[in-house]
Formats: C-alpha cells, structure tokens, sequence
C-alpha cells in the first residue's frame, strides 16, 4: 500500500475552513439566543418521524455556550487530523458518522428526550483516526492513531453508559461509526491497483 502525503499547504486551507466551521456553529448558537425560535427543538428526538430530520441538524446545534465551548477544540483538533490525510476520505467518513450516530441516538437514546451537539462528530473522528491506524496499517496512519489515543485517549470512557444529560449513545455509535468508515475505507485502498514502479 502506498503512502500518501498531505498536499502542501492543505493543512492552512483546514484550518482555516475548520475555523469557519467553528465560527459557523457559535453563529448557530447566538441567533438561537437572539431569534425567538427553539433550535434546540430540532435535534434528534427519538423514535418519532419528526425527530429524523435531528440526524442532519443536530451536530450544528448545542444546548449553551459551555456545552459548544467543551466541544469546540476536540472537534477543531480532530476534524483537522482527519481531514489531512484524504479530503475524500473525510468526506466519506463523515457522512457515515452522522448517519450511525445520528440513526443509533434515535433508536437508542430515552424517551421524551432531545439531542444536540456536535459530540458524535468528535467521537466518531476519533474511531476514524484510531480505525485508520488499525486497518490501513500505514505508518503515518498508525503514527497518527497513536497520537492522537496519546492526547485524548480518556475520551474512550464517553462511549460507556452514565446517567445525567450527557448522550453516551451520540458518543458509542459515532465512534463505531468512525470505526467502520476507516474499515470501509481500508476496504477500498486494498481493492485498487498499486502503482506501477517506474522506469527510467
């Protein structure tokens, strides 16, 4: 399997697109203040038709501004690895993260309750990045597994049931989600041709 190198100055242009990323959602955060609408509302309630369109719009929404700020650097730090090796790679991963946790939170979490917040996403970066280094198998892929268990390995304790507001089914289907989209990746990066050796 060949290695593949982040083009030069992409990590600049992620940075800067997860900065208006991160811009984006306490944007999201003041106007829920300032407009006389519930944003909150439209998270994912579970088991209810209306609570599936909470898949899409949940992990733009958070509850206050303690609840964005938590999220806020894990989500900038690890959006930002992901993104680094593969764009379309990320992409991938990421639809397949929202769409596990989100579809895991509806038909998991309690009754008579709303979830918000970009925590899958978090989590689910996580299992991709750790996911990668298991399945790719490549040195900088498990280089980067192991930093980044190094730096927020703790984080793989969220994934346990707790009591209290905290969506720990947001956090274990969004891992397993980032799992499955690095195995699904790995999948395809063995499926295609190597590159031929060149000649002189």
């Amino acid at each position: 399997m060949s290695e593949t190198k982040p083009r030069p100055g992409l990590w600049k242009r992620a940075a800067v697109v997860w900065a208006g990323v991160l811009a984006f959602l306490w944007l999201v955060l003041v106007l829920d203040w300032i407009v006389p609408a519930n944003f909150v509302a439209w998270g994912i309630e579970p088991r209810s038709v209306e609570g599936l369109t909470g898949i899409a719009t949940a992990p733009v929404l958070h509850a206050d501004a303690a609840h964005l700020a938590a999220n806020s650097l894990p989500l900038f730090v690890l959006g930002l690895v992901s993104v680094l090796r593969s764009v379309p790679d990320f992409v991938f991963a990421t639809v397949v993260v929202v769409l596990v946790s989100g579809i895991g939170v509806w038909l998991t979490a309690p009754p008579h309750t709303v979830t918000v917040g970009a925590s899958g996403l978090i989590f689910g970066y996580f299992g991709y990045l750790l996911g990668r280094g298991v399945f790719l198998r490549s040195g900088v892929d498990i280089a980067v597994a192991v930093g980044v268990f190094v730096v927020y390995g703790s984080m793989i304790w969220g994934v346990l049931p707790s009591a209290g507001p905290v969506s720990w089914q947001g956090h274990l289907f969004g891992f397993a989600g980032g799992a499955l989209a690095a195995f699904l990746v790995s999948r395809r990066e063995k499926r295609r041709p190597q590159d031929s050796p060149a000649t002189a």
